[in-house]
């Protein structure tokens, strides 16, 4: 069993959780180029590995332990259910957007599916439920606020989409991960977000999750 996380300062602490859950994510919707998503994500997931290392007594077999527990009824809900609302969303926004990409691009689909899991659902996930519940549980409001005290920063990390329907899809979705992640460990956490963005690119909803596509409703000078 892992041992104890090094006592902070809760002053420094609630700084610390302000400034990364709530001060970056606002800074990146209005000022970072949209390209440099994932040069965000890697260093925002380097930085909370080295908080964690920091925080200590952090079971890091914990990150890949669990996978004899995956949810499958769970997986194959989200699955399921991401299907039916991104395509009811686009057929009432972009109906020409259901399917594109695997209609047009089946190469891009298949490094999609490959590389998403990797290079966003995991750093994601990182950053959202590992360092997130193990260096500012002493801080976090008790049962299920904390879940949703999660869920919507991590609808507020993607702000820089500026839809409100990716605010909304984001935290259901950050419902359902920081639940499997609280009952069932990391790797189910990772498992239902790769499944889910990787459907929702799947199905078309690229035209809300793609940075490429990003236009901000202002300028900043």
């Amino acid at each position: 069993m892992a041992a104890a996380p090094a006592p902070v300062a809760p002053g420094r602490l609630w700084a610390e959780f302000v400034a990364l859950y709530v001060g970056a994510p606002v800074a990146i919707a209005l000022f970072m180029p949209p390209d440099r998503l994932f040069e965000a994500l890697a260093l925002f997931a380097l930085a909370g590995l080295g908080l964690m290392w920091r925080t200590g007594g952090y079971d890091w077999r914990g990150l890949v332990r669990g996978w004899r527990r995956l949810p499958w009824g769970a997986i194959l809900a989200i699955a399921v259910i991401v299907a039916g609302l991104g395509v009811a969303i686009l057929w009432w926004t972009h109906p020409g957007a259901i399917l594109n990409m695997a209609r047009t691009r089946p190469g891009l689909m298949l490094a999609v599916w490959l590389l998403y899991p990797f290079l966003s659902a995991l750093p994601q996930e990182l950053i959202f439920r590992a360092l997130f519940f193990h260096r500012y549980a002493g801080i976090l409001p008790p049962g299920r606020g904390a879940i949703v005290l999660n869920a919507a920063l991590f609808s507020l990390a993607h702000l820089m989409y500026w839809s409100g329907i990716v605010l909304v899809l984001t935290f259901l979705g950050g419902v359902c991960f920081a639940r499997a992640y609280l009952r069932r460990g990391f790797p189910s956490a990772w498992v239902l977000h790769a499944v889910a963005g990787n459907v929702l690119f799947t199905v078309g909803m690229g035209v809300y999750f793609y940075s490429g596509n990003v236009v901000r409703p202002f300028q900043i000078a």
